[in-house]
This record gives structure tokens, C-alpha cells and sequence, in this order.
């Protein structure tokens, strides 16, 4: 066990300030670094370079890695008066990049296709500019010119490169939707933040901004939140944002947004820490942002909170809030404190403060092409210093999923998990959650469990509500509410799962993962208790048995088996799992075997289960332990002592 791992998630002391002051990047437009890739597309294979006039190439002429056949960045040299049938390619080309990242590309105007930067005049950049408008109208886009950048060479007249954000027009509600967790430790602003994001008014400095966020009697008065809210922001294909100033309602904001930003508020106190472990694994957002305060600094849950994004693979970034109430030096102070915490062992993140809007771009880029890049915003809810330069990032940033992958998921059978769960009046019984993998339509028939029985009754989909407005289809990876009817609401609960007949679900008892201990203050033994948390699944667990120990200490690990305490759940081998108790820890280990069969048997209704699953461990915070499940019984089966 690496000691420096069990130092930093060991002990609950926050770290001196000092370290290096992160430095902004230079213009590093695209997939690009400033190094050449040596993966290339098939594009690139003996490609010529075609030079424009007085262009003099050098040995320090700049590049970017060359153009990838796949994904949603396209390089070109120039646009300028091409042919009918050139056009009709260059207009097949952008659709290819759109679909590629699910209704948005960038183009690099003034690039080569091997990556050089030999740039355009300021004639050639017009009109490439304007062609690059009607090939955008042709396929129902608009273009947004993020920046333009001159290229320094020894030539006589100044040549610049442009990057422009090519945006679908949002048709059918087909938005790109991208789910932000929002964490930090209580009272460092995240909701005052959420609420000037999405309210488009600046905060008066007593919390006016998070009022309209909050959905309980209490949470006005003691100004925390306890439970997990939703907030949008959107973007139209301009890249303008779309708001509540703008809009009255969610309905129109959807109506007129090519691309959405769905906040989840989520507690920092510590004691509504189960609620923020439900948001991050049954809502599976696909970035997290961490709110800091300048004055308080690393405190509190913030370390708790950054170890479970890190633990889920949630990409993450860092806004540090409040600098109105500091000096720069203790703004600066917090900075350092905090890019010291990012590289630390166990952290590994290369942080990039962000300065300017030049630098904004660049970050969503890299960010989310590298999950080691660690952006970091610093500005004010009261006065609005550099809001700006977040709402850009939020503008640029990417999916993470291309296309493919939605593709594959949407050739699944129909999974949605249950989160929540409502009774509106004149509609009936509500269900809000995920769709994790298929489509689901207003009629569907579908199956939902398990009870505590572990049954599963019918139900059909009466109609789909994403973002407060009406909706036809429902895509995997979207959330959505699902109308009943006159489904009885008694038989639902958290944590079950409406899937299609045919899959045929199995349901479990029982199920085994491997696990490490980071710390623990006494021994983990058979007989302890834990509370699980597997996507939408929460329930309380007993540990049945340790193979091949007796009990466990810190620095240990082996294979454990679990049985729910109360009712059998819906699990999926591979699972991430999560487990709480005290002050347990857990770290990242890989077993020497990559893979393992588990094979097991049982002399009531003798039958056989088999199942095979990657061994993998994350680090965590305090109180956490995370695995993946590498087996599970079902429900049916007894378990015998001495079979």
C-alpha cells in the first residue's frame, strides 16, 4: 500500500498554502497540446502540404497533432470559392463532424491537415469565413467564431487562424444535454452561484440568488441545502446564453437552447452526505464542479466530496467563489493551496487557472480530452468578476460519449432507473430517473421492481417530460419523468429499475466484491454493517463472509460477501459500488489476476451461476470505500451453512 495515498486520504487536516502559481496556456486551439500526436488519422497518410504564397515555413513553425478521421474537429486550409460539387462534399463532411459530437463541431480555419499552423490573410479569412456560413445554413447550423489568433511568421502580410463552434439548430428537442454535479463544502456558494447562472441577476451579497433553488421551508431559513435540486442553463446554436432572464419558463428555454447545462444542487454539510452520494451515482452527470470559497479554502467536505467525483471518474473542476471578500493575496493564497492538493499522490491533476476567455476555450477543450486537467475558475456572484469566462466554458465543453457509444446504448434493451417519485394531480403517479440504455416512448410496456417480494409488476408509459416540457422519445443517457396513470405509487421505491420484458431481470441477495482498507479504527469482520450505495441502489448490508481471513485491518484487502438487510435489488455485474461506515477508507488497487470466474453452487434449487468482471478499486474520501460487484446470487437461493 503506497503510504503517500494513506497520507492524503488518511487524516482529515487541510494543507498549508504554498506551491507554484499555475500559469495560463497560450493559444492551443482544438485537440492540441502544442505536440504532435504520433497517432495520426488514415486522412493524414502522405499528406502535401500546400503552401500559400509568401509563405516561408521555418523550423520553429507551430503545430497542432494531426487531424483525426474521428471525432468532431476538422481542419482546413482555406474555403474560398469552391465549386458546386466541393461544396456538396464540404457540406457531407460538417454533417460526418456534427454527428460525431452529438450536434456540435470546431473547425480550425487556416490549419493543414498534418497540424501546421500556416494561417490565412485577412481577404482569405473572410471568405472562408462566409462559405463556411452557407455550408452551416445547409445542414440547419449556425457558426460562432470563438477566437482568432495571429500566426507570427516572417512574412510581409499578417496571417491569422480562426476556431469557429459549428452548432446543430435544435430540432425536435433533440438538444445536447450535459448532466454538472455541483459540490463543496457547506456555505462556499454553490447554490448563490447556480442561482446567478441560471437567474442571470447578480447576487445582493445576503443569498437573494439561491432563493428560487431552494425546495423546503428550512433550507430558507438555515440557507444549507439539504436535498438535490435541478437548475438548467442553456445555449442557442449562436452560443448565446438562454436563461431565466430571457425566458420565463423551462419550456421555452428548451424550445430555444441547441445545447442544455443541467445543474444538480447537491448538500455539502456533512450529515446530508447520503444525499450527496445518491446524486453522484444514480444521476451519473458527466462533469462535477467544486466550489471552494476564497476566504475558508480547502475545508470541510471538500476533500470528502473531491475523492468521490475522483472515485467515479467524474471529470471535475474548480470554481473558487467569494473573492469578493478578499484581497488578492488571499485569493492567490487559496489558488496555490488548492494546485498543491490537485498534485498531490492520489489526486494527479495537472491544474490550469483559468485568466481570460482565451484561456476558457482552451480549458473546456483540453479538459475534456484529458481527465488529468484540472480547470480552475476564480470569480464572484456579487460583483460578477469573470462569470463571463465560466459561461463560455460551459459553452464549449464537450460530451464525453460520441456518437457511437450512443448509438450502441440505444440498441439495448430499455433500462430506466427510478430516483424519484411524485403524485401529481390529474396525471397520477410520476417517476423521475435516467434512462441508462435503450429508448423509451409514450406507450411502451415495461416491467418495474423488484417489490420486497422481488417481483416485478407491468406498467405502460403514459408520457415523457424532460426539463418541465413535453417529450416523445427518450435517448439512453437522458433524464426524464415518466407519467403512470393509475399505477398504484405504494408498489414503487428508490432504487428500482423499469426495464423491458424481455430482458428477463435477475434480482439479488447476495453479491461479492473485493475491497482495501485505507483506515479503519478497529477490525472489519463478519457481522458488520454498512450502508451500500450501487447507482440508484441505497439499503443497508451485512457482511456474511471474508474468503480467506477472519477480519481485516487497515492496509488490507480480500473478496467479501454482502447480504441486503432488507429487500433484494437490481444489480449488474460490474457495478461501481460505494460503502459507508465511520471513518473506513479505501484505496486503488489492481489485482494480479485481471479477470476471475467466480463459480457457485447451491444445494437448494441446485443451479449454477457463473459470471465474470474486471477487478478494480478507486480511492475515497472519509467514511468511503468503492469497488466494482464481481458476483451476485439470486434472490432465491438459500444460503446453507455447511453446503
Amino acid at each position: 500500500m503506497d503510504a503517500r495515498v494513506s497520507e492524503l486520504f488518511g487524516s482529515a487536516s487541510g494543507h498549508s498554502s504554498g506551491g507554484s502559481q499555475g500559469s495560463t496556456s497560450n493559444y492551443k486551439p482544438g485537440n492540441g497540446n502544442g505536440v504532435v500526436s504520433k497517432k495520426t488519422g488514415a486522412k493524414n497518410k502522405k499528406a502535401r502540404t500546400r503552401f500559400p504564397r509568401n509563405f516561408k515555413p521555418s523550423n520553429n513553425t507551430p503545430y497542432l497533432p494531426p487531424e483525426a478521421e474521428e471525432g468532431n474537429i476538422e481542419y482546413k486550409l482555406k474555403l474560398v470559392n469552391p465549386t458546386q460539387n466541393r461544396f456538396e462534399h464540404l457540406a457531407t463532411q460538417m454533417k460526418w463532424r456534427l454527428q460525431e459530437g452529438r450536434g456540435e463541431a470546431v473547425y480550425q480555419i487556416g490549419v493543414e491537415d498534418n497540424g501546421m499552423l500556416v494561417g490565412l490573410s485577412e481577404e482569405d479569412m473572410r471568405a472562408s469565413l462566409k462559405t463556411l456560413h452557407r455550408l452551416a445554413e445547409k445542414v440547419g447550423a449556425d457558426i460562432a467564431v470563438l477566437r482568432e489568433q495571429e500566426v507570427e511568421y516572417d512574412a510581409d502580410i499578417p496571417r491569422k487562424i480562426a476556431e469557429v463552434l459549428i452548432r446543430k439548430v435544435p430540432d425536435d428537442q433533440q438538444f445536447l444535454d450535459l448532466r454538472v454535479a455541483v459540490l463543496g463544502n457547506v456555505d462556499s456558494g454553490k447554490s448563490t452561484l447556480l442561482g446567478v447562472l441560471t437567474q442571470g441577476e447578480l447576487d445582493n451579497g445576503r443569498g437573494r440568488a439561491r432563493l428560487n433553488l431552494f425546495r423546503h421551508l428550512h433550507e430558507i431559513q438555515t440557507g444549507r441545502t439539504s436535498s438535490i435540486s435541478f437548475e438548467i442553463l442553456g445555449f442557442n446554436s449562436k452560443g448565446e446564453v438562454v436563461n431565466y432572464s430571457e425566458s420565463r419558463t423551462a419550456e421555452e428555454i428548451c424550445e430555444s437552447a441547441s445545447k442544455m447545462i443541467t445543474f444538480i444542487d447537491l448538500a455539502g454539510h456533512h450529515k446530508y452526505l447520503k444525499t450527496t452520494i445518491f446524486g453522484l451515482t444514480s444521476y451519473c452527470p458527466d462533469f462535477a464542479m467544486l466550489v471552494v470559497s476564497a476566504n475558508t479554502g480547502i475545508a470541510g467536505t471538500t476533500r470528502e466530496h473531491l475523492g468521490l467525483a475522483m472515485a467515479l471518474k467524474v471529470p471535475i473542476f474548480i470554481v473558487i467563489s467569494k473573492v469578493d471578500l478578499c484581497t488578492r493575496a488571499t485569493v492567490e493564497r487559496t489558488v496555490r493551496q488548492l494546485e498543491r492538493f490537485l498534485k498531490q499522490p492520489g489526486c494527479n491533476k495537472v491544474p490550469m487557472v483559468v485568466g481570460s476567455t482565451d484561456d476558457a476555450v482552451t480549458a473546456a477543450q483540453q479538459f475534456a480530452q484529458s481527465p488529468s486537467i484540472t480547470p480552475i475558475f476564480t470569480l464572484s456572484s456579487v460583483t460578477g468578476e469573470s462569470l463571463d469566462m465560466l459561461k463560455v466554458f460551459f459553452n464549449i465543453i464537450p460530451p464525453l460519449s460520441n456518437s457511437k457509444e450512443q448509438e450502441e446504448l440505444m440498441q439495448q434493451l430499455t433500462e430506466f432507473q427510478v430516483d424519484e417519485i411524485y403524485t401529481v394531480p390529474e396525471v397520477g403517479t410520476v417517476v423521475g430517473g435516467t434512462l441508462y440504455s435503450g429508448i423509451c416512448r409514450e406507450g411502451d410496456h415495461l416491467v418495474v421492481g423488484p417489490t420486497e417480494s422481488g417481483q416485478f409488476h407491468k406498467l405502460t408509459v403514459g408520457s415523457i417530460q424532460r426539463n418541465r416540457s413535453a417529450c416523445r422519445v427518450l435517448r439512453a443517457g437522458q433524464a426524464a419523468t415518466l407519467a403512470l396513470g393509475n399505477f398504484d405509487r405504494s408498489l414503487l421505491r428508490k432504487g428500482m429499475v423499469m426495464v423491458s420484458p424481455e430482458m428477463n431481470p435477475t434480482i439479488c441477495w447476495m453479491f461479492e466484491a473485493e475491497i482495501v482498507l485505507l483506515f479503519h479504527a478497529k477490525t472489519f469482520h463478519k457481522g458488520f454493517q454498512v450502508t451500500v450505495h450501487i447507482g440508484n441502489v441505497r439499503q443497508t448490508a451485512t457482511v456474511e463472509a471474508l474468503y480467506g481471513k477472519e477480519e481485516l485491518r487497515t492496509g488490507e484487502q480480500a473478496v467479501v460477501l454482502f447480504k441486503f438487510i432488507k429487500h433484494p435489488e437490481y444489480l449488474k455485474v460490474g457495478a461501481k459500488m460505494l460503502f459507508r461506515e465511520g471513518v473506513t477508507k479505501g484505496c486503488q488497487v489492481f489485482h494480479k489476476h485481471a479477470w476471475r470466474l467466480a463459480v457457485f453452487w447451491f444445494s437448494l434449487w441446485f443451479r449454477p451461476c457463473t459470471f465474470k468482471s474486471r477487478l478494480m478499486r478507486f480511492v475515497l474520501g472519509d467514511g468511503i470505500r468503492i469497488f466494482t460487484v464481481i458476483s451476485i446470487y439470486d434472490f432465491r437461493f438459500r444460503f446453507r451453512r455447511g453446503d
